[in-house]
């Protein structure tokens, strides 16, 4: 199975499977001298884990990191830097009746037609469970990325049809997302999000929604002018998590219903620092590519979460005659909660991974990060 790792300098590789013994990561490519410790690592894993809300899964993982390899006295060596999290709280037994009937939504039948044959319980590698390194490597790039001084803010922006007006919140606002359980930086709106999310759950049923990731302080510069898009890395990235069915740069499908001399980012000399900067931000943060200086700024579509109570049409795959299927377990009956810190740490990583190609992050700078 390829397609585990990201990156070209900062490289992630995800491991594990949902139900399997641990779920980790390996991050190779961080400059020796970093100050890490176990403690930056487990504050971004427990905004992910389940268990903390009523509006996410029930299921009571702990989530403790522990770090193998790549921190020496506290600080990085340069080397590989290697972490674990065992999985402890998993029933697999209501997976066992439902190994050969695909859930629908799920990766089940593609996986099972590809591959042949596959760990069915829990989704195995195509679970969120994966997403916990993901986190954890997100943690590391966050952390070397304030040496630069760039900042990463997720929240939810809809929920269920329920949105926040953009145009009324501020960055305070967004790095006060986490005091309600679906990260929403209203919390008027966040109060009628979780009131749509217990309505649905008590269906059976589950909602989608979106959630956009800013990042702030971004150098002019990063990114390449064809493939390797700073914006089309972004795009990847936060397509490559499961259950995201979308992605937006800056202004994104907007875009589509203005004129262009509504949509163009007017240009303009900062009084205080001198700099150019645009006087909008439709593009994001992003031009031909590369970023401007601009906040970059990119929103992501999540499905409803696939796993539901009610009952639903499939196949079951040794007879080959239709079933109806009913999805036990504990899960969330909506994703954008925790998929939250997943989009930040897939953001960081592509900015920390650029910002190490273009030569911009300091290894001597990063000993002095606290």
């Amino acid at each position: 199975m390829a397609g585990n790792s990201f990156g070209t300098i900062f490289r992630v590789t995800t491991w594990g499977e949902s139900h399997g013994k641990a779920v980790g990561v390996v991050v190779d490519g961080v400059p020796a001298g970093l100050e890490l410790s176990e403690k930056d690592i487990q504050e971004e894993l427990d905004r992910r884990r389940p268990g903390t809300s009523r509006v996410v899964s029930g299921r009571s993982e702990p989530d403790r990191v522990e770090i193998l390899s790549g921190v020496f006295e506290g600080k990085t060596t340069g080397a590989p830097i290697s972490m674990i999290v065992k999985n402890i709280a998993f029933d697999s037994g209501a997976y066992e009746e439902i190994r050969d009937v695909p859930r629908p939504g799920h990766a089940d039948l593609t996986y099972r037609m590809k591959y042949g044959h596959l760990d069915h319980r829990g989704g195995g590698r195509a679970s969120g469970r994966e997403t916990v390194g993901r986190v954890a490597a997100g943690a590391v790039a966050k952390k070397l990325l304030r040496a630069s001084g760039i900042e990463v803010l997720g929240h939810t922006v809809e929920i269920a049809g329920i949105a926040v007006d953009r145009e009324k919140i501020s960055m305070e606002d967004i790095r006060k997302a986490y005091d309600n359980p679906v990260r929403c930086a209203d919390k008027g709106i966040a109060e009628r999000m979780v009131k749509a999310i217990e309505a649905a759950s008590k269906e059976g049923d589950s909602v989608g929604g979106i959630v956009e990731v800013i990042a702030n302080g971004v150098p002019c510069g990063l990114g390449e002018p064809v493939f390797d898009k700073l914006d089309a890395d972004l795009a990847k990235a936060l397509m490559s998590i499961g259950g995201v069915k979308g992605v937006e740069i800056g202004a994104g499908f907007s875009l589509a219903r203005m004129r262009g001399s509504e949509s163009n980012d007017g240009f303009a000399v900062d009084g205080k620092t001198g700099k150019i900067v645009t006087i909008t931000n439709n593009s994001g943060g992003i031009l031909g590519g590369i970023s401007t200086g601009m906040p970059v700024v990119a929103r992501i579509a999540v499905k409803p979460t696939s796993s539901i109570g009610k009952p639903q049409r499939s196949v079951n795959l040794k007879t080959m005659k239709e079933e109806t299927i009913k999805v036990g377990g504990k899960h969330d009956p909506c994703l954008c909660p925790r998929i939250v810190p997943v989009a930040e740490a897939m953001v960081a990583i592509v900015l920390a991974d650029h910002m190490l190609r273009a030569g911009m992050i300091n290894p001597c700078s990063v000993s002095k990060v606290r």
